[in-house]
């Protein structure tokens, strides 16, 4: 199996001084997935910036990764919230009961 697109753990871990065990705790938590390609163990580019918020979260805020579960939980219901409303407004304008 190719590893294009992957990025290894231990590489990150260094980069952004974080340890294998947090790493392990977010993908336990199901907040990212890691892929493992004979037996080496990798992350998808494409969701780098995503564990890098909950990298800044942890580091600069002390959230721990139970934490980050939480506030991810909650920044997705604000942005679902968001879209409904803006469909309800949409729908509001079309009928011409908002302007």
């Amino acid at each position: 199996m190719a590893v294009t697109n992957l990025i290894l753990i231990e590489t990150l871990c260094t980069h952004y001084q974080v340890e294998v065990s947090f790493i392990d705790s977010l993908s336990d938590l199901g907040l990212i997935e890691v892929q493992t390609v004979e037996e080496i163990r990798y992350l998808p580019e494409e969701k780098v910036t995503h564990l890098e918020r909950m990298i800044r979260l942890h580091q600069e805020l002390e959230v721990n990764p139970e934490g980050i579960d939480v506030i991810f939980n909650l920044l997705e219901k604000v942005d679902r919230l968001s879209q409904e409303l803006a469909e309800a407004k949409n729908t509001l304008r079309r009928m011409g009961i908002q302007e």
